[in-house]
């Protein structure tokens, strides 16, 4: 998340210029515009989850799950498709549990192996959340063409297979 809300000014720019030669200016001023930009559409749908009392990292579970034929899954295989670590999706486990929009399997055969399953209760949550998801973004993106959106689309997934040269 862009923890900045001002981004640099052309002034400033050139005296980054000045300072670092190597810099390519209009690079960086492309680079932060769209962090900033997916850093508040991150905020957004952290806030339009909230009013549903759930968080992103939560919601991303009970999706992962509801994808699922038997809406039922390791928490290692969610961690990987959600990109996180075992631990944290430890944490989203227990809280979703709580609530009791998942549940704890244990395999009858090997009690070493855990499954996570989707509830009545979860699917009812993602019931009320998922038509207010889907008109918010519907709303957003209605400030693009459809051209528009496929050429930002096909832009970031360049950005995402060339992000190996950030590393």
């Amino acid at each position: 998340m862009l923890l900045i809300k001002e981004l640099p000014t052309s002034e400033s720019l050139k005296k980054f210029a000045l300072r670092y030669p190597e810099a390519d200016i209009k690079a960086i001023w492309e680079f932060v515009n769209i962090l900033r930009a997916a850093s508040d559409i991150s905020d957004a749908l952290d806030k339009l989850l909230a009013q549903h009392g759930l968080l992103q990292g939560r919601w991303w579970v009970l999706v992962l799950l509801l994808r699922e034929d038997n809406l039922t899954s390791s928490p290692s295989e969610l961690a990987e498709k959600a990109g996180v670590t075992k631990a944290t999706m430890t944490g989203f486990i227990d809280g979703l549990e709580n609530e009791g929009l998942v549940s704890r399997l244990t395999d009858r055969k090997d009690r070493r192996k855990l499954k996570i399953k989707l509830t009545a209760v979860g699917q009812q949550k993602l019931d009320q959340v998922m038509p207010d998801y889907y008109t918010k973004v519907d709303a957003l993106l209605s400030a693009l063409t459809h051209e528009q959106r496929t050429a930002v689309v096909s832009s970031m997934q360049a950005l995402g297979a060339n992000i190996g040269a950030m590393k």
